[in-house]
Order: structure tokens, then C-alpha cells, then sequence
């Protein structure tokens, strides 16, 4: 299994549709507070639809909390302000990447900590959508190890 980690996330569509990403995956979703909107925002269930019930979703106080109770064993650091491509990294099950807020990204501290990864895009352009960001790199890490639990439709 993956491990999605939001980092203090703030746009609730976001953190909605990622619920339902790592539902139909497979993947756990984890939540580090704070967040920029209530975890009952109607928005976030727009997103999420019926899926809080079917993804694994954990919250967290804070970041030392969810490296206590998660321990993740390879956390990848995912931001625009490091070298190494995603696309050119071996994933392995249990992964687990994490992702900054919407309007700042991962703190320095974090991406010195923890071995980063990026996706390219144009020189012109500053970030993608998390979401979109999220999904990118967690299909490609299930995708390297096997689409593991996955049917085709």
C-alpha cells in the first residue's frame, strides 16, 4: 500500500478528491493539521463523494505526530524546488510521499530532511494542482509495483 501525506492542506476540493484518489487505489490518505478548512467543509464532500467511507483516511496533530504513529519507512518529499524527476525514482510498496500546502509548498527543513522529488513542466510555469500533482506520482509508484489490488474497468 502507498501513503499519501498532506501537509497542513488548504483547499478542501483538493483534499476531497485525493480521498477519493487513494480510495480507488488502494493507498492510505494521511492529514496534517492544521488545515485551512474544516474537515466536515461541504466542499471536501462534494469532492470526495461517498468515498470517506472506502479510503483509509488518518489525521494528525501535527508532523512529529504523524512520524510517531505513521513511522513511514521511505518518505519522499515532493515539491517544484528540487532536482531529482519522479518518473526516474524505483518505488516500493509501503511509499509514501509527501505534499506541501497549496500556497507555500514544503518548508525548507522538509526537503533538507527527506530526499526529494519533482515533475517537470514548462520553465515559465511555477507549480501544478496538488491534486493533480498527487495523482501523477502515486500512479506512477503503483504502477512500478504492479497496480497492486487493481482491476481494469
Amino acid at each position: 500500500m502507498l501513503n499519501l501525506v498532506l501537509f497542513e492542506p488548504e483547499i478542501p476540493n483538493n483534499t476531497g478528491s485525493l480521498i477519493r484518489l487513494s480510495a480507488n487505489m488502494g493507498a492510505s490518505l494521511h492529514l496534517i493539521k492544521p488545515f485551512g478548512f474544516e474537515i466536515t467543509d461541504k466542499r471536501l464532500r462534494r469532492a470526495g463523494l461517498d468515498y470517506k467511507e472506502l479510503a483509509q483516511v488518518f489525521e494528525y496533530e501535527n508532523f512529529e505526530h504523524y512520524l510517531d504513529k505513521a513511522k513511514p519507512e521511505r518518505l519522499f518529499a515532493v515539491s517544484s524546488k528540487v532536482q531529482t524527476n519522479y518518473a526516474e525514482v524505483e518505488y516500493q510498496e509501503g511509499d509514501s510521499f509527501l505534499f506541501g500546502p497549496e500556497t507555500r509548498g514544503l518548508p525548507q527543513a522538509m526537503l533538507d530532511r527527506f530526499k526529494g522529488i519533482t515533475l517537470p513542466m514548462q520553465a515559465t510555469s511555477r507549480s501544478l494542482n496538488l491534486s493533480n500533482c498527487v495523482s501523477i506520482v502515486a500512479y506512477e509508484a503503483w504502477r512500478q509495483i504492479g497496480f497492486t489490488g487493481a482491476k481494469c474497468v
